[in-house]
């Protein structure tokens, strides 16, 4: 929606929309996931991972080619309502069966690369408008909008020959499926795999044992735990101000900010936007998915909201000096520090969206706690669609400060409430938030121990060393 706001065709088309119109047609999008994210919870936990994955890739193509093919305005926006709702069907399971299939000590790095990648397609968008800007019919925006589909064609190839959860597969008794999978991707073949061993008994006995004590379908289970609460108040936080972080005033509104600093010219406008999205690509993934392991959650989060914070104010004072002065130089510093604050945002809020949620929720409530995350992010969009483009029409400049005090205001929460979850496998990390659990860890010792006596004293030695280095 960026790239097509800045082509004077899609406005023309459509009649300048602006204001709350210009809202609606961002926010029916984000609706449109929101709608559909209680029916893929249950779809994805009851039938699999890559059941919705199928539907969600298909629709996205034909839904692609009605908002290219559009005639009116509720054609154009009856699209993009779709188009949201059937993202859903891909957008939720992915992050969850990329962390329930990913080797455990390339989980935390996979996971956070899955929401880099989110700036392929805006890469991808950007340039196909800066390609087609100079065409002086509807094809202009037509043809960007018709390539949304293309993605989802090679996705689906590529379908075939993803493998199912091996957790979602132990939760429908159906162990020697998942331990074929964890053999082939975990244990290089070995069917003796020790380390394939060690993965099913601590998945079998964690999800055996959430299955008597949660409840497999409520919505209530997320508050139903003093740790059930905590951990759904930071997923609330993240989807949140993934969105208000002042963030989401240039991810759809870039045209009004820049125009606020004096650069109009549509082809600057392009330009801008698509620099801005290979530069968050590549902060996202250096600075920011591949220091989760080394540098941890909680301090990519602080060091990102800070540095947020920090930007953010000086963009505000040089866009207030820029509006006084018009000063050119005052207007290029303004976009420098525009994509210093995307820097700082990018090693976090981009990398940990989905993968922080996704690794504090045990895997009964993983699906339901990421979907979440998602509503309240999709709330949090919706409420930024409509309210952005008519603060920055009222005030202008002046609406930065409110993203300055709600930045300080996120640190300290953060500070407070987010645990360090790195160094852990998925089903250890419910210590984190519930302290240890004695039964469990007695009924994986015991069932260790067995297994080392069957494999004899030198065997014994060998899994114990090699459990430890993995």
């Amino acid at each position: 929606m960026n790239g097509l706001q800045t082509l004077k065709q899609w406005r023309t088309f459509f009649n300048n929309p602006e204001g709350a119109i210009l809202g609606l047609i961002n926010a029916v999008y984000p609706l449109g996931k929101v709608v559909a994210l209680f029916l893929v919870a249950w779809v994805s936990d009851r039938y699999g991972r890559r059941l919705p994955l199928l539907i969600g890739l298909v629709t996205c193509i034909g839904f692609a080619i009605m908002q290219g093919l559009a005639q009116t305005l509720p054609a154009f926006v009856t699209a993009r309502a779709l188009l949201g709702f059937f993202t859903s069907f891909i957008s939720q399971p992915s992050p969850i069966l990329i962390s329930e299939l990913a080797y455990p000590t390339q989980r935390g790095k996979l996971t956070a690369l899955y929401n880099t990648f989110f700036y392929v397609g805006s890469i991808y968008a950007a340039w196909c408008t800066y390609g087609t800007f100079k065409i002086g019919s509807t094809w202009s925006w037509r043809i960007p909008s018709l390539l949304q589909g293309s993605l989802p064609i090679f996705q689906l190839l590529g379908l075939w020959f993803l493998p199912e959860s091996p957790r979602w597969l132990i939760s429908k008794g159906r162990k020697e499926e998942a331990r074929a999978i964890l053999t082939k991707y975990h244990g290089g073949g070995d069917p003796n795999s020790t380390l394939v061993e060690f993965e099913l008994q601590e998945m079998e006995l964690v999800i055996t044992e959430e299955a008597d004590t949660v409840s497999q379908s409520s919505w209530l289970e997320l508050f139903r735990t003093p740790a059930n609460r905590r951990r759904t108040l930071i997923a609330a936080v993240v989807g949140w101000f993934s969105q208000w972080a002042g963030n989401g005033v240039v991810s759809y509104y870039l045209v009004l900010v820049l125009n606020t600093i004096g650069i109009t010219e549509t082809k600057d406008q392009a330009l801008i936007n698509g620099l801005l999205n290979i530069f968050n690509w590549i902060a996202a993934i250096f600075a920011g998915a591949m220091m989760v392991d080394r540098l941890g959650r909680r301090t990519l989060f602080l060091a990102s909201t800070a540095g947020m914070a920090a930007s953010y104010a000086v963009w505000t004072a040089l866009t207030s000096h820029f509006v006084d002065s018009k000063n050119e130089a005052t207007g290029r510093a303004v976009v420098g520090f525009i994509f210093i604050f995307y820097f700082f945002y990018d090693i976090a809020w981009t990398p940990l969206l989905q993968a922080y949620p996704v690794e504090i929720y045990p895997y009964t409530l993983r699906s339901r706690g990421l979907s979440f995350t998602y509503i309240v992010s999709f709330v949090g969009l919706i409420v930024g669609n409509q309210v952005n483009p008519i603060a920055m029409k009222a005030i202008g400049w002046k609406y930065y400060l409110v993203f300055c005090c709600l930045l300080c205001v996120l640190f300290v929460i953060i500070w407070f409430l987010f645990p360090e979850t790195k160094g852990h496998t998925l089903e250890e990390i419910r210590e984190v938030f519930e302290g240890p659990r004695a039964a469990v860890l007695d009924k994986v010792a015991a069932a260790e121990a067995g297994h080392y006596e069957a494999a004899g004293e030198t065997k014994k030695e060998e899994n114990a060393e090699e459990i430890k280095r993995v």
